[in-house]
């Protein structure tokens, strides 16, 4: 039986008179525990504590145990200036720092100014190495105003390095450069050797090895050329930065408190940072949950979290918070039965006070059709019944797995918003603008400078190819943008578009010169968009961030690290209605609850994807991907299991329908946590007893007799 779970704990006597009251008293028993570890009551300045790693379980108050952890070492004395928060979003950190404020200011009685106290260094690994590599570009070699490549920027660079090595034409097929980039990024990531990386994910690629090697060392020399770090650069040359034990130790000296939260989602290198900067592991504090480890496909490892205590010695201590206070106890049972059977994991039983008789339900259907069907009269029926379509979701393994519900959906007229499809800055009318700003921000970044070229009406990627030449030929400083050859029928807009990058190029008057770039890019969006006035929004939404922004370098560092989650024309009909259905993928639910969730396709071959089982390893990912899908869900919980399902461009098999078993996570042995159900349900005449179907029956045959 689980501990009590009162929100009030007794008030410890050991706090300092200077807080009241108590700013603890509504934690739990283990949430205060990992709140108060190594906090020496009545030092003025509290030594970093041993280190400390903190199993949340999914809904147990995570977020604001760690924020009153970063307060608690505020309020005890601890200069916010010397405490390093990494996150895994912006959004995340911006949080965090505001239930910090929060909860000093609810404490703060004898120090004014408590509640003021700002966290320097609080955001996102890759936002936090960015910032330090700027700081120490001068140690390291690199130039401070080094420009950042997104993922798409990553992948032109590396087709054009590909290109000029004669790879494009060989005889056989060389990977495409998405593909290529993805080699890279896990090699980078995972610190695995690229053959280990070929056979383990990309075996098709296998008889490239040597090829891809040199392709690397000359996409590496591009963009050292180019002074442009892309978006892994950030994590390897921080990394590579603390590695050398006199940077490491001056580094890591500039914390005396480094709290990671989400520390299951880290890879190889984020590990490797924390380590070399802590080697001791004092003043190091991670938060996560193994059993939500769900992005080896980024590079994360789920052993960094599970190997934590045994990094020092003595190990760190381990605190689990078990008591949930999102979902229901059937709901929980469900979901504990569910991760229970993993190979390995920290053991925890979430438990929840909020008793309910509705145990999650197993819903079979018959197809995708049905699938639909069954999902869209369960979201207007809970709509009936008060609850908000935006307290409802439907989740998924693949984006694709939606595509007949949205259709239903649009049926019916149900707006929704999807999550998980095309992001932000993979849209090419974003894509345009970031362009000029990049190139105006860093003339050698040759693909921004080749894509704002051919924006103009006339230019082609021979003459952007030859201007960029020229450019890259001419004396440092000078560009001579208006004097390049270019064909006479583009010559009037490209003295306009010089005009326009030697205004930007100039000393930046921020946001001054991004509207700048905008008045100029939307007079072209008519020619290059026939759906010009949906992108219209997306570039609207910029010029918002780039408002709150205080510099160019400044916005154009955060929006590629931390871009929105979608598009406009991407993200359903949230401007349209204030209501809207939530569709998302697993992996983009992470984090996120809502009243009611139903699951599709909770079947083999889906859950876990067909793709995801060449080992022991992607297995057990795709098991706690269900468990994340479950305890997303308060209230209500419906996993959707098709008969068939209908398979498209299946090699040498055409179009079929497929049928399915039951996911392998939930054997026999686990139905007892769940209602059985099926859909549509049988008619009124094969329901109840045998008496009552035949009295159906007869009835009915009566009703049909009278209009004989």
């Amino acid at each position: 039986m689980p501990p009590s779970s009162s929100p009030a704990a007794a008030p410890s006597a050991a706090v300092p008179d200077r807080l009241a009251p108590d700013p603890l008293a509504r934690l739990n028993p283990a949430q205060r525990a990992a709140v108060e570890h190594g906090i020496t009551v009545g030092v003025a300045t509290p030594p970093p504590a041993p280190p400390l790693l903190v199993i949340a379980g999914a809904g147990s108050g995570k977020t604001n145990t760690l924020a009153h952890r970063v307060a608690h070492l505020i309020a005890h004395g601890a200069d916010p200036g010397r405490i390093l928060l990494l996150t895994f979003s912006r959004r995340a950190a911006d949080e965090m720092g505001r239930r910090v404020r929060r909860i000093l200011g609810q404490a703060a009685v004898s120090r004014p100014g408590l509640a003021q106290a700002e966290l320097h260094w609080s955001g996102t690994f890759h936002a936090i190495g960015a910032r330090l590599l700027r700081d120490w570009a001068g140690r390291i070699g690199l130039d401070p105003g080094f420009t950042i490549h997104d993922r798409e920027d990553s992948a032109d660079l590396m087709n054009l390095v590909r290109h000029e090595l004669g790879l494009s034409a060989t005889k056989q097929r060389f990977p495409q450069k998405g593909t290529c980039l993805a080699i890279y990024s896990a090699a980078v990531n995972t610190q695995a050797p690229l053959a280990e990386v070929l056979q383990a994910s990309f075996p098709w690629c296998g008889e490239w090895a040597d090829e891809l090697k040199r392709l690397f060392r000359a996409y590496v020399e591009a963009k050292q050329a180019q002074q442009v770090l892309d978006y892994d650069d950030l994590l390897l040359y921080w990394a590579q930065m603390v590695a050398e034990p006199a940077l490491g130790a001056e580094i890591g000296g500039l914390f005396d408190h480094v709290l990671v939260d989400e520390y299951q989602d880290t890879n190889a290198l984020q590990a490797a940072i924390l380590l070399a900067m802590k080697p001791d592991g004092r003043g190091l504090t991670v938060v996560g949950d193994d059993a939500q480890s769900i992005y080896a496909f980024r590079g994360a490892t789920v052993r960094n979290i599970l190997d934590f205590p045994a990094a020092f010695d003595p190990p760190a201590q381990v605190v689990t918070l078990e008591q949930n206070y999102r979902s229901t106890k059937p709901i929980l049972d469900a979901a504990n039965a569910v991760i229970a059977l993993a190979a390995e994991r920290f053991t925890k039983n979430l438990w929840s006070e909020r008793e309910s008789a509705q145990r999650p339900r197993l819903v079979a259907v018959k197809d995708d059709a049905d699938q639909a069907a069954f999902v869209v009269d369960g979201v207007l029926a809970r709509r009936e019944e008060g609850l908000r379509l935006k307290q409802q979701a439907v989740l998924f393994r693949a984006s694709a797995h939606s595509a007949r519900l949205e259709i239903e959906l649009t049926r019916r007229n149900i707006p929704f918003v999807k999550f998980g499809g095309l992001k932000f800055l993979e849209a090419a009318h974003v894509k345009d603008v970031l362009a000029l700003l990049r190139w105006a921000e860093n003339p050698r970044d040759r693909i921004s400078g080749f894509r704002a070229i051919q924006l103009l009406a006339g230019i082609g990627p021979k003459t952007a190819g030859r201007v960029l030449d020229n450019l890259c030929a001419a004396p440092a400083g000078c560009m001579l943008l208006d004097e390049q050859p270019v064909p006479e029928a583009a010559r009037a807009g490209w003295r306009e578009f010089a005009a326009l990058i030697d205004a930007l190029a100039g000393r930046p008057h921020w946001p001054a010169d991004f509207e700048l770039a905008c008045r100029w890019y939307e007079a072209q969006m008519p020619r290059l968009y026939d759906d010009f006035a949906v992108r219209v929004l997306d570039v609207q939404q910029l010029a918002r961030i780039a408002a709150s922004s205080p510099s160019r370098q400044r916005f154009l560092t955060e929006l590629t690290l931390d871009p929105p989650s979608a598009t406009s024309g991407e993200a359903g009909m949230p401007l349209l209605d204030e209501d809207y259905l939530i569709l998302s993928t697993i992996h983009s639910a992470k984090g996120q609850e809502w009243n009611a969730v139903s699951v599709l396709n909770v079947v083999d071959g889906c859950i876990p994807s067909d793709v995801a089982t060449r080992n022991s390893a992607e297995i057990e990912e795709e098991r706690r991907l269900l468990y994340v899908a479950m305890t997303r869900a308060k209230d209500a919980l419906d996993l959707i299991v098709p008969q068939r399902f209908y398979v498209t461009q299946q090699t040498g098999m055409g179009d079929r329908h497929v049928y399915a078993g039951r996911s392998r996570f939930i054997p026999n042995r686990l139905l007892g946590h769940f209602e059985q159900a099926s859909w549509p349900p049988p008619p009124p005449e094969l329901q109840g007893s045998p008496a009552s179907r035949q009295a159906a029956i007869d009835l009915a045959a009566k009703m049909r007799d009278m209009w004989r």
